[in-house]
């Protein structure tokens, strides 16, 4: 009896259809219910979805799974970064090495193909660039010119709250727009929760200890922007031209925005002896994205303290 299988005449319906004769088109479904399951968040399977179907428009649209190799693989890699005709920046090229990983591990654990061809594959030579954070004196700058904005003829206490909010927390931009008045727990220790509308998010959910003097600054910030239902009621860019706007006025030398403050955070607490798995969960990072994350807080807390010598 042959051991050769034939194209499936109807599409996988579950993970034991799937061979190394289906093609790559009809497995991404699957694919996708898999990474569902696995908690991931409807922006990585949006993201995983599209490189993979990168991956058919350069193989074509019959390639079955078997056909793939890691030379082959490297090959889809190169025509991306280099025949493509699209910029394709670092964090893109190292997320699509990663989806093929998660992809092709994933086929090979449940007996899809017999060997994992994106094993060997390996992210692009050479370290990503750090990002930029700010200086102590910077942050004196920073607070220095917002808490000015609040006793200014037109008294705005919104850049000094989202300033001191965002360095004492590290949140996301995405989780700054979804906050609620009610997400602050004022008794003492006061907390801030960080909530998650995708139940497969919830891992990500988390309580972060707020600075008490923080706490008088949103009541006058409340007092000024009443909120019914949201903290701040303006746009993500409207808070993002805040940012710049203070950065800006206080003289700091590179554009202040969420990204910064959240290494800021990060490292400010790692300088003070912060404990690195609770840093890694007050970012709501998972464990295996926290390997390199936390590689590059090292180094850009070795930077600063050079720096400060």
């Amino acid at each position: 009896m042959s051991d050769i299988h034939q194209l499936p005449l109807f599409l996988p319906a579950s993970e034991d259809d799937l061979n190394g004769y289906t093609r790559l088109r009809d497995a991404i479904t699957l694919f996708q219910r898999h990474l569902l399951r696995e908690g991931k968040s409807e922006h990585t399977v949006k993201s995983f979805t599209s490189d993979l179907q990168l991956l058919e428009e350069h193989g074509g649209d019959e390639t079955v799974l078997g056909a793939f190799t890691t030379s082959g693989l490297n090959g889809f890699l190169d025509w991306m970064e280099h025949g493509r005709g699209v910029p394709c920046s670092r964090k893109t090229y190292a997320r699509r090495v990663t989806t093929l990983k998660v992809f092709f591990k994933w086929l090979h654990e449940i007996g899809a193909i017999p060997h994992d061809p994106a094993r060997a594959l390996l992210q692009r030579s050479g370290p990503a660039p750090l990002a930029v954070i700010l200086s102590p004196d910077d942050i004196a700058s920073g607070i220095a010119f917002a808490s000015s904005l609040r006793r200014g003829e037109k008294p705005d206490a919104r850049p000094e709250l989202l300033f001191r909010l965002l360095l004492d927390t590290g949140i996301k931009k995405s989780e700054t727009m979804r906050l609620t008045p009610a997400d602050v727990t004022r008794a003492a220790p006061p907390t801030l929760t960080v909530k998650h509308e995708n139940a497969r998010s919830v891992y990500r959910e988390r309580i972060i200890a707020l600075d008490p003097e923080w706490l008088p600054l949103l009541d006058e910030y409340l007092a000024q922007y009443p909120s019914q239902k949201f903290l701040f009621t303006c746009t993500a860019r409207n808070l993002e031209y805040v940012l710049e706007d203070l950065g800006a006025g206080a003289g700091i030398a590179a554009k202040v925005s969420f990204e910064m403050l959240r290494w800021t955070c990060a490292v400010r607490d790692y300088r003070a002896g912060v404990e690195t798995n609770a840093i890694r969960e007050k970012l709501g990072l998972s464990e295996i994205s926290w390997y390199e994350t936390l590689g590059k807080i090292k180094r850009l807390a070795e930077e600063q303290e050079r720096r400060d010598e």
